[in-house]
């Protein structure tokens, strides 16, 4: 599901080894070549040549591209921790694998596209890390782990921040984002920048997740003609592949829980105001928020409490001081389903018969392991929250971007939404090859945030999807957690019409800006379904030990297979 559901349905340094001074860029708009290249001047490349029998499925079944193994393939981050505690790898030791899995499976091999641009500095403060833990001192359970950030997460090094789109090409920020600096500060290292839908998937009607200008179509790596969901798509696909340790998504709605699910792994939507959003590009100030996306339930909840705190550029996170905890992994609790009241909305279910069965199954789980199973239940107003949440991200986006760009003091090529319009019509070959911007130029005819339409539409969202809807159920049904099917098997990708999805469980939670965590339920032919649990505000607790006892109890995650097609 991508962040632009809403439109469619009811709801997207020096190494002598020669891998740091040079920049890992991906960009050629239509052919979403990736390329190393020494310098920050970005400019079109030659359509790659596909390897050949790609599009062609095996006649003897599915075929596996062949990708060679992997030391720090599933490793976790507490192994991790474990192997740089041990002196089994250095911080430098994860950081030249990392490096290396990226070019030989997302530059080369099955051709991910994942990875928009690869951290100059990585080895450098990988060695500067690894310094600080042999002078005794390290920041925290995150020290030397690398971490992939979605390329609207704004970083000040030498990385840009485009938000994947060619307009935006060589954007320095001229300082780190909140994220990135508590990244920084916990001792993570942020190993490069991930491939997105563009401008967060807010652009175009008939887009494909996965796509941008800049990195190309991400591939889904369980099967490579299938689309990653969007819009944190890289983050997910990364995640999943092993091409990092854990990375960080953003959602305005569905786009951490459905490339999440798409992928086959864990993604946490945190509550709007956890976690803050400043500098990162943006789409709604109502419902943006990023989150960490990872392999395991753990893994995310130890990348969350590294994120959360107040900020005094965001007010959202005022909030956080009581609600927020910088250790996520204390509630984890194998047992946790026991005594746990979870609703069923069997409202999502009905578009997938495989995907209904998986979530049959997973009711069966839930009341195994302790859990009192209230099914059905219906959120209230469910269907008529998306119209109201549209207008609000046109009129918020515009403003947001506008105000974005200005907080880069000059870095950025373009000035304002409507410079971003006009640029891209300049260059449509290279910027729009497949779809338009019908979004952008929706939202820039809006009018300023004290429009009335603006206002009544942000009201009456927040009404139905808060007090007059999630709260409802929650209070009446004294619920800890509601459950739906994140989303369905993946499509195949489709540059020409667009997405095509059906399942989708994420609008309750985007919009009133409530959280949502997503695991692994099961796979159809192969391909991962999530299950969502979602709940009242600033209940991540409550949620991640529910979703971890469903997670140890299933054990649904699986390694991708890197299949050719199906």
């Amino acid at each position: 599901m991508s962040d632009r559901d809403d439109t469619r349905t009811d709801s997207p340094g020096a190494d002598g080894a020669g891998v740091s001074r040079r920049r890992f860029v991906a960009h050629g708009a239509a052919a979403g070549a990736l390329a190393w290249t020494g310098g920050c001047t970005i400019e079109p490349s030659a359509p790659r040549e596909e390897p050949a029998g790609e599009a062609a499925p095996s006649q003897a079944g599915p075929e596996r591209f062949p990708v060679d193994a992997f030391e720090l393939d599933e490793v976790g981050i507490a192994d991790l921790r474990g192997g740089l505690q041990s002196g089994r790898w250095s911080a430098e030791d994860l950081v030249r694998r990392y490096l290396e899995r990226i070019e030989a499976i997302d530059r080369d091999g099955p051709t991910l596209r994942t990875v928009i641009e690869a951290n100059p500095d990585a080895l450098l403060i990988a060695r500067g890390l690894d310094r600080e833990r042999r002078d005794g001192e390290t920041r925290g359970p995150l020290h030397g782990i690398p971490i992939l950030v979605k390329d609207n997460v704004a970083t000040a090094d030498g990385m840009t921040t485009t938000a994947g789109a060619l307009a935006l090409a060589g954007t320095i920020s001229p300082r780190d984002s909140f994220v990135a600096a508590r990244l920084r500060a916990a001792g993570a290292i942020i190993l490069g920048k991930a491939n997105l839908s563009e401008w967060a998937n807010f652009r175009s009607t008939r887009s494909s997740s996965g796509w941008s200008g800049r990195g190309g179509q991400c591939r889904n790596p369980y099967v490579l003609d299938r689309n990653p969901c969007g819009s944190s798509s890289g983050s997910a696909a990364a995640a999943a592949a092993s091409l990092c340790a854990a990375a960080i998504g953003t959602e305005t709605n569905g786009s951490i829980v459905c490339p999440a699910s798409a992928n086959g792994i864990v993604g946490i939507k945190p509550t709007v105001g956890l976690v803050s959003r400043s500098l990162i590009v943006p789409i709604a100030d109502a419902q943006d928020t990023a989150g960490p996306m990872a392999r395991t339930v753990r893994d995310a909840a130890i990348v969350l409490g590294a994120l959360t705190g107040q900020d005094p550029d965001d007010p959202k996170t005022g909030a956080s001081r009581t609600n927020g905890h910088n250790d996520y992994t204390q509630f984890l609790d194998a047992g946790g389903l026991r005594g746990a009241r979870i609703g069923v909305v069997r409202d999502f279910l009905g578009e997938h018969e495989k995907v209904d069965a998986l979530m049959e199954d997973a009711i069966l789980a839930l009341r195994e392991g302790g859990a009192e199973v209230i099914d059905p239940v219906e959120v209230p107003n469910r269907r008529e929250v998306g119209r109201h949440s549209f207008q609000v991200l046109l009129y918020e986006f515009k403003a947001g971007v506008d105000a974005w760009l200005r907080a880069m003091g000059g870095a950025a090529p373009v000035r304002t939404l409507a410079d971003v319009i006009a640029w891209n019509e300049a260059n449509a070959a290279t910027s729009m090859p497949y779809f338009g911007q019908e979004l952008l130029i929706q939202a820039q005819e809006k009018g300023d945030l004290d429009t009335q339409e603006y206002l009544d539409a942000l009201g009456s969202a927040a009404r139905l999807s808060r007090a007059e809807g999630l709260d409802v159920v929650m209070r009446e049904e004294r619920l800890d957690a509601l459950i739906g099917p994140t989303g369905g098997p993946a499509w195949v990708t489709d540059l020409v019409n667009g997405d095509n999805y059906s399942v989708s469980s994420s609008t309750p939670a985007a919009v009133s800006g409530y959280p949502n965590v997503t695991v692994p339920a099961g796979r159809v032919h192969g391909l991962p379904v999530g299950i969502s649990f979602f709940g009242a505000p600033w209940s991540e607790p409550t949620l991640l030990r529910i979703a971890y006892a469903f997670e140890q109890a299933t054990n649904h995650r699986a390694k991708p297979e890197f299949l050719r097609s199906l």
